[in-house]
């Protein structure tokens, strides 16, 4: 299958990447029509988290049981799209973002796609709509992909709302292989390796980095 949008994966092939996700859960007609419109975005496209992180975030959400989900950056919308697919009819997802313009695309994809009545859709700072809520145990599972220096913030913010055994993951984590090259010393860069490191030494979750996509890291908490 063509790859239409940029390859995000570390060490693959766009032959290699394209033969990974035809065998997994491929994306859907929604889902392609999605990535497709994405893509004609231009370089910021590559914002859109890859489809083998779509199919990997349904199966999280099912293999939870999760009914309360939270995600930090929709971006187009293909993340939640594929959060709210896994939850059950009456589960529901709080989509945090600040564009109106890229987040009228992703209203349209849930609206096909028949998910449109689980998603709450939040434009203002992720900090204040999180802050706003109670800070009680409430969600199953919290994606962020958002800011990389807001990070920690939102990861102590949601850490205090995650119940016993939940999950928040997280993505971008080895930020195209910057993480390791000694050269790279922008605000991003060490902002992520600064997190990775806390997290890794955080007694509160159970710790483990993936090499799906871009990095994804999964943070349970204990």
């Amino acid at each position: 299958m063509d790859d239409p949008q940029p390859l995000k994966s570390l060490g693959l092939s766009p032959a290699l990447h394209a033969y990974l996700v035809a065998h997994g859960t491929p994306p859907d007609a929604v889902a392609s029509e999605l990535i497709e419109e994405t893509a004609k975005l231009g370089p910021i496209s590559i914002m859109q988290i890859a489809p083998e992180q779509a199919a990997f975030l349904t199966l999280m959400v099912r293999l939870l049981g999760a009914r309360e989900v939270v995600e930090i950056g929709t971006f187009t919308g293909y993340s939640a799209l594929a959060l709210a697919r896994g939850l059950p009819p009456d589960g529901r997802l709080l989509c945090c973002d600040v564009s109106e313009q890229w987040t009228a695309i992703a209203r349209r994809a849930w609206t096909r796609a028949g998910v449109a009545d689980r998603i709450s859709l939040r434009i203002a700072p992720a900090v204040e709509t999180l802050r706003a809520l109670p800070e009680t145990p409430r969600f199953d599972l919290a994606f962020i992909d958002a800011d990389k220096p807001s990070y920690p913030v939102y990861y102590e913010e949601l850490l205090v709302r995650t119940r016993v055994g939940g999950l928040i993951l997280v993505d971008n984590v080895l930020w195209n292989g910057a993480v390791v090259d000694p050269d790279q010393q922008d605000e991003h860069t060490r902002a992520i390796r600064a997190f990775n490191d806390a997290v890794a030494a955080d007694p509160r979750v159970d710790c483990v980095m993936t090499a799906i996509a871009d990095g994804l890291t999964l943070l349970r908490k204990r």
